[in-house]
C-alpha cells in the first residue's frame, strides 16, 4: 500500500512539474513572438517652433499613354492628396545632400549613385541610376546622427509605373543588423522576406512620396525595391532627408 501511494505521489508530482514547465514555455514563445517595440517618436514641437518647407518638384515626365500598373495594393490616385510642403522644426535641412551613397548593386547599370543625393528629382536622362534586377537598396550615411522628420523619394517618374515592395528603414549600424525601424513598406505579402508591410504601392509622378519620421534618431537611411510594374529594375532620381543633427 505503501509503495502504491508513493508511486501515485511521484506520479502527480512529475505531472505537476510537466504542467508548469508547459506554462512556462508558452510564456517564453509568447514573449519571443511579440513584436519589437518601435522606438518612441521624439516629444512634439510647439506650433511656434515649426517652419514650412515647400517642396521642389522636378516637370511631369510622362511620355505616350500610360499603361494601368497593376498590384493588389496599388491606390488610387488622387492629386488632392499630394504633398507639396511639410512642417518641420525649425532650422531643419535635407541633410542627404552630397552625402554618400552606397548600394547593393555596387556597379549600377545606369548613372552613378552620387545621383541619388545631388539635389536633382528630374527624371530625364542622366538625372537617374538604374540599379540590377531583384530585391536591392541604396543607403545614405548622413554622417552622424540626426533626428529624421521627413524623408522624400522619387523613383523613375518618366512612365507610369509602380515600384514592388518599397521599404524604407533607418537605423545607426551602417550593416542594418540591429536597431532597424521601418518607416514605410508596401511589401503586402512578405514576397521580399523582410515582413509584411501595410503601406501601398503607388504610381510614381514627379512628386515623388513623403514619409514621415516623426524625428527618430538615426544616422543611416535604407531604401528597398524589388523591380517595378514595368520591368525587373530599379531605380532612383533623388532622396531627400529632412532633419537636424540629433543633440
Amino acid at each position: 500500500m505503501k509503495n502504491t501511494l508513493h508511486i501515485l505521489t511521484g506520479l502527480a508530482l512529475a505531472f505537476t512539474l510537466a504542467a508548469c514547465g508547459k506554462k512556462e514555455e508558452s510564456k517564453a514563445e509568447a514573449a519571443a513572438a511579440a513584436p519589437t517595440p518601435a522606438p518612441a517618436a521624439a516629444p512634439a514641437v510647439p506650433a511656434g517652433d515649426l517652419e514650412e518647407i515647400k517642396l521642389e518638384f522636378p516637370k511631369p515626365m510622362f511620355i505616350g499613354t500610360p499603361v494601368p500598373a497593376e498590384l493588389p495594393n496599388l491606390e488610387k490616385a488622387d492629386p488632392s492628396k499630394v504633398v507639396k510642403s511639410i512642417m518641420v522644426p525649425k532650422g531643419t535641412t535635407n541633410l542627404a545632400k552630397g552625402k554618400k551613397v552606397t548600394s547593393s548593386d555596387s556597379a549600377p547599370i545606369i548613372g552613378e549613385l552620387s545621383l541619388v543625393t545631388d539635389g536633382d528629382a528630374d527624371g530625364a536622362d542622366g538625372s537617374f541610376v538604374e540599379l540590377m534586377p531583384g530585391k536591392q537598396w541604396v543607403q545614405i550615411d548622413l554622417g552622424e546622427e540626426a533626428n529624421i522628420y521627413k524623408i522624400a523619394m522619387w523613383h523613375y517618374h518618366k512612365q507610369a509605373q509602380a515600384y514592388i515592395d518599397v521599404e524604407v528603414q533607418v537605423s545607426d549600424d551602417p550593416e542594418f543588423k540591429t536597431g532597424v525601424t521601418s518607416l514605410w513598406n508596401s511589401d503586402h505579402d512578405d514576397s521580399s522576406g523582410m515582413g509584411k508591410g501595410s503601406d501601398p504601392a503607388y504610381v510614381e509622378t514627379n512628386h515623388g512620396r513623403v514619409v514621415d519620421a516623426k524625428g527618430i534618431k538615426a544616422r543611416y537611411v535604407r531604401l528597398w525595391s524589388n523591380g517595378n510594374t514595368s520591368n525587373d529594375m530599379n531605380h532612383y532620381c533623388e532622396v531627400e532627408v529632412f532633419g537636424k543633427p540629433a543633440k
